[in-house]
């Protein structure tokens, strides 16, 4: 206010000038109504604290040696310089001294104060990290009238977003004695009570319910019981950008001249509601009529129509045309057809040429160019992973045809191997379509792929402990490389695992496990190679301690097939397992004794879900595996009497062929970032024998029911398969079952998408059940139940659940009737089993 107090004044006489420039007293040689011309002989600078002399001297425009007119314009120019600033209080020049010519000024300067800490008041501390992030506040900074209504803005911007329409802030200044002109900024909010959607109304809209008009707004809900997952808060900039989905809605029925004519938002009563009324106007519905092709040479107009796949009668539906003719998801569009084979610079352009009544004519304008070949293939930001890592799960390589289907693939396969971010990861195509070729930047951001497991759970009647540590990007071959260790060797996708459980005492477990995923360097055939043993007892002494102990080794290969596609593949292993017991009854009279698992196993899968492995959100999982021993007992004397047979020789060399079937789909119900899902799973095992007279071996049965929680179980080869709800082998017989099937119901939304902490709830639904023969399996006579989970992974200790879970069915002797609820809670575990 001063500075233009002070312009006024000096345009209106230039006596007035003394306001900001004055005289000594004991000079008396200016005279105001005679202007007159000086040489500058000297400037000083008063009245700073922290502003260099020299900086304001330069700021003001005056020069030691110039020629000025005292009074005159160049004075008021340096003032307002210094004014422009924004940076002062108070801004005055003087002539401190005249000697002949020569003029000697003095800038007089009171600065604006310093902030030297800030607070608020009226928040929690939670909120108050989050503002100091917004207002970006720093020591020092000079306190002016726009700094403080910037951060008053800044904090009510920050509650609005939230639905706090009231929020109101207002910054006070007070004066920090311990500093020479700083101030503490003390920012005081009322965060006010947060406002809700109570109705949304729509006007004039007679084709569409008010419902689906409702559901096509993304971020501007109802306050309704049932919107677990979304948000009734009105916030005006969502609901802002909420309006265009109505158009497009509109625009999906064929009313492509549908607009909205006005929007109210306006209170409703002292439960800090609004309500929102939108008046539409919907325009006539419009069909498809005639659809011409021009400029296709490469495929033909039957081929392109069918692809389009948009027939005369249609109703007019925008984004139908736009998604089959652009980049849909699936790959079934036009544009696709080109890319994938190359046609990098193919254009098509959806013309209207006639609207006539309620038909739309539309002529397809195509420029398909030419084939645009890769040119180098390049990788950003693996600072960690090796690049040959990166490239043999590339599947765009030069002098290839570029294709939009391999870039999407590579994307996928990228984000499987676990080491990167699939938030960040990116692709730079970068066409030169002079010579008809295309570089290739794939963006990748490392993120922590080691696991250290802290697990704890229940299984076996007893707390299991479990301490582990995985490394999911090893390199063996820098074992011995100095400088490699870094915390350990990495950088080449092998895996290294060690683990250990117990519960004390009275079990012990330890495994090793090694996978590399690329043998030899030049194929995806994998080679794994694990070692474990256990020890069980009763913790009993003398005849009353039984104990159980088991050696194990495996050898597998696996390899990526190309046939039905590159999505299947098929593992082998060989594993071999050695148990003793000791006064241990796995079954009735073997006690004491030993048994030879000399297995095979046989893995057919096929895995197309992704594209993060942590939260697929599309394909599917399934995988057929046959494990099986040798028929030894087929070698056996014809006239072997099994009858009188011990059980220590019916189980020397146990034999068995095992079966499972495992499917699980991922389908997406809503699109966006944070997408919710569908997991439909279903599984099916059977464990058979080879000799009738035999029997099916006590060995790899199944167990089924409670958290899935294995490693304690795995001391008597059992597999045991979650079921939620249910206590742990409540659906089996106690000797194990034969047959198992279980069918399983998952609708997911995620919290945080984050790769450091990414969270998920669900809901589901579970059945299944166990029969200890094939012939009275029923797959539909199943044990039923439902609830709601929680699921957090860390790199760092890999997935944590927590499972609420209510039976619906009871089980006579295995389960409390007055009890139908179980919380099943693991760390590091595989609460879902199958």
């Amino acid at each position: 206010m001063n500075r233009f107090l002070y312009i006024i004044i000096l345009l209106i006489s230039p006596i007035l000038v003394s306001a900001q420039f004055s005289i000594n007293s004991d000079i008396s040689d200016i005279n105001y109504s005679s202007p007159k011309n000086y040489e500058i002989g000297g400037i000083t600078v008063s009245g700073s604290d922290y502003f260099n002399p020299s900086t304001v001297k330069v700021i003001s425009g005056l020069v030691v040696g110039e020629e000025i007119q005292i009074p005159g314009d160049k004075i008021t120019k340096a003032i307002n310089n210094l004014w422009d600033q924004k940076l002062f209080a108070d801004v005055s020049i003087s002539a401190t001294k005249i000697s002949g010519d020569k003029i000697f000024l003095d800038i007089f300067i009171t600065e604006l104060p310093r902030l030297s800490k800030f607070k608020f008041v009226g928040v929690t501390k939670s909120k108050q990290k989050d503002l100091r992030d917004q207002v970006e506040l720093i020591r020092g900074k000079v306190v002016t009238e726009n700094l403080i209504m910037t951060t008053e803005n800044k904090v009510k911007n920050y509650f609005i977003k939230k639905g706090h329409l009231d929020a109101i802030a207002k910054v006070e200044l007070q004066e920090d004695t311990s500093i020479v002109n700083n101030v503490i900024m003390v920012i005081k909010v009322n965060v006010g009570k947060r406002i809700k959607i109570k109705d949304i109304n729509f006007i004039g809209n007679n084709s569409l319910k008010g419902g689906k008009l409702k559901r096509s707004f993304k971020d501007t809900k109802e306050s309704r019981p049932y919107n677990i997952f979304t948000t009734s808060k009105y916030i005006p900039s969502a609901f802002k950008g909420d309006l265009p989905l109505i158009i497009e809605k509109y625009n999906e029925k064929g009313y492509r001249d549908a607009k909205i004519v006005s929007d109210t938002v306006y209170r409703v009563s002292k439960k800090n509601r609004v309500n929102i009324d939108v008046v539409v106007e919907e325009g006539n519905q419009y069909y498809f009529r005639n659809i011409k092709w021009v400029g296709n040479t490469i495929h033909s107009t039957d081929r392109l129509s069918k692809i389009l796949d948009i027939n005369k009668g249609d109703v007019y539906n925008k984004k139908t045309l736009d998604s089959r003719l652009f980049m849909n998801q699936s790959g079934r569009d036009v544009s696709s057809l080109y890319l994938d084979d190359g046609y990098l610079f193919f254009q098509v352009n959806p013309i209207e040429v006639k609207v006539e009544n309620d038909s739309i004519d539309f002529e397809m304008r195509i420029y398909e160019g030419k084939q645009a070949r890769i040119n180098r293939v390049t990788i950003v930001g693996n600072d960690k992973t090796n690049d040959h890592v990166i490239r043999r799960e590339i599947r765009t390589l030069p002098g290839e045809l570029f294709s939009r289907s391999d870039i999407i693939r590579t994307q996928r396969e990228l984000a499987q191997l676990g080491y990167f971010n699939p938030e960040t990861m990116g692709v730079n195509p970068i066409p030169n379509q002079e010579n008809g070729t295309v570089d290739i930047e794939y963006v990748v951001e490392e993120k922590p792929s080691d696991q250290v497991e802290l697990s704890g759970g229940w299984g076996g009647g007893r707390v299991v402990g479990s301490l582990g540590v995985s490394f999911n990007n090893f390199s063996s071959k820098n074992f011995f490389k100095k400088g490699a260790w870094r915390p350990l060797p990495a950088g080449d996708g092998q895996r290294l695992a060690i683990r250990a459980q117990s519960t004390g005492l009275g079990f012990q477990s330890y495994s090793m496990s090694f996978t590399e995923p690329w043998l030899g360097g030049r194929k995806p055939n994998s080679l794994s190679i694990a070692l474990n043993h256990t020890n069980f007892n009763n913790g009993g002494e003398g005849d009353a301690r039984q104990s159980i102990k088991s050696y194990g080794a495996s050898v597998g290969l696996g390899r990526r097939l190309k046939f039905p596609d590159d999505f299947f593949t098929f593992y082998q292993e060989v594993s071999y397992q050695y148990y003793v017991l000791d006064n241990y009854a796995i079954l009735s009279g073997f006690g004491d004794g030993f048994a030879n698992n000399l297995s095979f196993k046989h893995v057919l899968s096929r895995n197309s879900s992704g594209p993060s492995p942590i939260y697929p959100t599309t394909g599917a999982s399934t995988t057929l595996t046959l494990q099986h021993t040798l028929p030894y007992s087929t070698l056996w004397d014809e006239n072997t009497d099994y009858d009188n047979l011990t059980p220590q020789e019916k189980n020397k060399w146990v034999e068995y062929h095992k079966w499972k079937f495992q499917t699980s789909w991922f389908s997406s119900l809503t699109g966006g970032k944070r997408k919710l899902v569908l997991n439909t799973k279903a599984g099916f095992g059977y464990l058979g024998n080879f000799n009738s007279k035999l029997g099916t071996t006590p060995f790899e049965r199944f167990f089924v029911g409670g958290d899935g929680l294995t490693g304690f179980n795995q001391f008597v080869a059992r597999e045991v398969i979650a079921l939620r709800g249910y206590g742990a082998g409540d659906l089996s017989p106690t000797a194990g079952a034969t047959f198992v099937t279980k069918y399983t119901a998952e609708i997911r939304y995620p919290f945080s998408l984050n790769p450091n902490a990414t969270i998920f709830g669900l809901v589901f639904g579970e059945a299944g059940n166990s029969w200890d023969s094939f012939r009275n399996v029923n797959p539909f006579e199943v044990y039923k139940s439902a609830g709601m989970g929680i699921r957090i992974f860390m790199p760092m200790f890999g997935m944590l659940g927590l499972d609420w879970g209510y039976r619906f069915d009871d089980i006579p002797g295995k389960t409390d009737p007055n009890s139908r609820t179980e919380i099943h809670f693991s760390i590091g575990g595989n609460i879902n089993g199958w």
